[in-house]
């Protein structure tokens, strides 16, 4: 099996019959108390020797339900065929003046990152050119690297931070690269396996979030401290920009790097459906004024909201699911005036916008 695939039993042992209780409480529960004692908080210790084992022999009866049938074979043939066939749509980021694309085949399975120029790509056969071959890092570092994104510095395009995790896991080691030169910058930016929060400054600087110790990160397991860290100096000195509560999901920064409208920004995750976003200015944390549940997005001159729930502001009633627009920087001086780009209706709802 190709990463992949495997991935897919591993689901689905959650929904087969095999996903029996570990081990079964002596008796049934007792009316709720102040302490209840709980069989299977062992499970929590997710990378535990005794949790492990349980989800890979849960792992094993799964799998063998789904693979002692008739069907089995030549369905996982007719799937890899899919997914190894050369006539998939080789799908493309525009970075700079070309275009990239991680390609995974038979033959490269952790994947060939390739550029092409968008002429060669509209003419309906790219000439592909390798910007780096993951399987041959691999085999060069006897790692086994999972690609995990590029975070790039723009305007230029000529520097990038690429992702790359052992094995898939969560967590990534982060390592600039030059996709010029096509090689990993000698002395460059580089953090070891976290789960790291990253983003170009500049040239010389990065906002990071990464695992620094006790207290670095959250609850949650992701960086709750905004760092700006300056090429040629220790991780340890750099200098903290913001902090969440241990409680929160996580906290990153990042700047505009829009021509003209350049700022920093610190986004705060309190759960997967609120936040709270700041802009730096002269070194503070300046709240944008918004519901918690609503996304703020950054465009130029303009602010938008993304609305979860019903906002009463500036003697307006705005519903939930519309879309807001105001300007960034009158919105500051504390105007309150929105134009109203999508209202939801009964039969229709935003999915999203560019």
């Amino acid at each position: 099996m190709r990463p992949w695939h495997a991935s897919v039993a591993t689901l689905l042992a959650i929904a087969t019959p095999a996903m029996q209780d570990p081990t079964p409480p002596s008796r049934a529960p007792s009316a709720p108390s102040d302490t209840v004692e709980d069989p299977y908080r062992w499970l929590e210790d997710v990378l535990g020797e005794r949790a492990l084992d349980w989800v890979r022999a849960r792992n094993a009866d799964s799998k063998r339900q789904l693979a002692d049938s008739e069907l089995f074979e030549p369905l996982q043939a007719r799937i890899l065929s899919i997914l190894d066939s050369d006539e998939r749509i080789a799908y493309v980021h525009k970075r700079g003046e070309h275009y990239y694309n991680l390609w995974q085949d038979q033959d490269n399975p952790r994947g060939l990152w390739r550029r092409t120029t968008w002429a060669s790509y509209a003419a309906g056969d790219p000439q592909w050119e390798t910007v780096l071959d993951l399987d041959q890092l691999g085999r060069d570092e006897g790692e086994n690297w999972v690609w995990k994104g590029s975070t790039w510095l723009t305007p230029g395009y000529d520097r990038c931070l690429l992702s790359l995790s052992r094995g898939g896991a969560d967590a990534t080691v982060v390592r600039e690269f030059d996709p010029v030169a096509k090689e990993f910058v000698r002395d460059g930016f580089a953090l070891p396996e976290a789960k790291t929060q990253v983003a170009w400054c500049d040239r010389d600087t990065l906002f990071v979030g990464t695992d620094l110790g006790e207290g670095s990160m959250t609850q949650s397991g992701y960086p709750r401290i905004v760092k700006r860290w300056r090429r040629g100096t220790p991780i340890a000195a750099a200098e903290t920009v913001a902090e969440g509560e241990p409680e929160d999901i996580y906290v990153y920064g990042y700047r505009d790097l829009t021509a003209g409208f350049e700022r920093d920004f610190v986004f705060r995750g309190i759960t997967f459906f609120s936040n709270e976003v700041f802009v730096v200015r002269d070194g503070e944390l300046v709240r944008i004024d918004k519901p918690d549940s609503a996304n703020a997005d950054v465009h130029r001159e303009w602010l938008l909201f993304e609305l979860r729930d019903d906002w009463q502001i500036g003697g307006q009633h705005y519903a939930a699911g519309s879309l807001l627009v105001t300007r960034f920087d009158a919105y500051l001086r504390g105007e309150r005036q929105f134009d109203v780009l999508f209202a939801p209706t009964e039969r229709s709802s935003l999915a999203g916008w560019s």
